[in-house]
């Protein structure tokens, strides 16, 4: 999980370093007014974006180990079960639930850079490429964390939900993906 958000973190930083690195340019002032603003508006929302996955790389870290104190609980009594049970289903959700923002928030950081893709400094490119490969795998890394935890929630309706709502992603991220790395090979083959 952690490891994911700092994929996701990683994409975010290339995106900012690219319209650093476009904005100012002669290309990037010929370009439409409408779409210049825009392709600036981008870099708070990725800056945003790189400040929570920071964030969630610790979250995620905290959220593993309360599951693994839970597991530590006794469980010699009928009560020392109950509790210990309850406590690494409260761990479980909270372990589902950290990853699941770090996939929403990578998907968003996907979202954000086609434009880059499009407008973005061609010497650069090559970042908007990297950054789409590393927002895409934080994407799926968080998802295989959600999935696995999904195993240890009781709540069946909550699972089915959090299960199609990664599947949506998923496909959404890969659409994202290939459609970046499309325009990223036509800049530069």
């Amino acid at each position: 999980g952690s490891v994911s958000a700092l994929a996701g973190s990683l994409s975010a930083a290339l995106g900012q370093m690219v319209i650093r690195l476009t904005t100012g340019k002669k290309a990037f002032k010929e370009l439409d007014e409408k779409i210049q603003k825009e392709f600036e508006g981008q870099l708070p929302k990725l800056a945003a974006a790189q400040k929570r996955l920071d964030e969630l790389i610790d979250e995620d870290t905290q959220a593993f180990n309360a599951f693994m104190e839970a597991l530590k609980l006794p469980k010699n009594t009928d009560e020392e079960k109950a509790k210990r049970n309850k406590a690494m289903s409260d761990a479980t959700v909270v372990a589902m639930q950290i990853p699941l923002e770090t996939a929403h928030t990578c998907l968003n950081v996907l979202t954000l850079l086609p434009i880059i893709a499009v407008h973005g400094n061609k010497n650069a490119a090559s970042d908007i490429g990297v950054a789409a490969l590393n927002a895409r795998s934080g994407l799926e890394g968080a998802i295989l964390n959600v999935k696995i935890n999904l195993g240890g929630i009781d709540d069946k309706p909550l699972c089915e939900k959090t299960r199609t709502e990664c599947n949506k992603m998923l496909a959404e991220g890969d659409k994202l993906k290939t459609e970046i790395l499309k325009t990223i090979y036509s800049k530069i083959e």
